[in-house]
């Protein structure tokens, strides 16, 4: 074997090797991405959760929102990534405690039952406004003796949560807002930082963050602002009634 052939055949074999060894790196680090989520979202391979909506109150039949029904669609595409099986369930059908499956609750707390269940137990510090006879003030955010009032199609609020509590040790995620365009922002927004809030929050941590959707009108869901990590003062009891205006 002349040194020509002798240096093709070496640097093939070195080709080869990057290849293989470039293949099983890239393929590791899928791994160890996927293990990262699945354990954020308590989706184990094969595993079950629920995904709990509202029925749309304007139609007879069995329907949901449009943008719930999206928002719901980009939680699918998640479920599916990490291998576990979803069910839809609306607010009002009977479902057993937290904790023993991963559930992603979305709606509005004012008028979906299970979610205002969730936020009454799991976020006592959070307060949400029925609204009085006309409906104003419906939906109203107190956290922490501050009011968040929406102003519809400008500005709207909306919690997105990560908790734990009961037997199992799934986290419940909660996307309550005050319309259903800002259900599908929180969702967008846990979606695309996934990994950044598991790196802040811990794969097994709690958190609760006020979102602000600007211009709903005109931008729909795409343009949201970080408000602030109320994880705090929506898990500490109840403050006495008596709260300031956000400005």
């Amino acid at each position: 074997m002349d040194d020509t052939l002798l240096l093709l055949t070496v640097a093939a074999a070195a080709l080869v090797v990057g290849l293989v060894a470039g293949w099983a790196g890239q393929a590791t680090a899928a791994r160890r991405k996927l293990a990262r989520e699945q354990s954020f979202f308590g989706l184990p391979g094969g595993s079950e959760c629920v995904l709990v909506t509202h029925r749309d109150s304007s139609s007879p039949h069995w329907s949901i929102p449009r943008h719930d029904a999206l928002a719901l669609l980009g939680l699918a595409a998640v479920v599916e990534n990490c291998g576990a099986h979803p069910e839809v369930a609306p607010h009002d059908t009977g479902l057993q405690g937290f904790g023993a499956r991963t559930e992603f609750c979305v709606g509005d707390p004012t008028a979906h039952r299970r979610l205002a269940a969730h936020v009454a137990s799991l976020l006592p510090g959070v307060a949400v406004h029925p609204g009085d006879e006309s409906g104003a003030g419906r939906g109203t955010f107190t956290i922490g003796g501050t009011a968040y009032r929406m102003e519809p199609g400008a500005v709207e609020y909306v919690l997105l949560a990560r908790l734990t509590a009961g037997e199992g040790g799934r986290p419940v995620f909660l996307a309550a807002g005050q319309r259903p365009v800002t259900h599908r922002a929180a969702v967008r927004h846990l979606v695309r930082n996934r990994a950044r809030l598991a790196r802040r929050h811990g794969a097994d941590g709690q958190f609760c963050l006020l979102l602000k959707v600007v211009n709903s009108q005109a931008y729909g869901p795409d343009v949201v602002e970080l408000v602030a990590d109320v994880t705090k003062a929506a898990t500490a009891p109840a403050e006495p009634k008596g709260h300031r205006a956000a400005v």
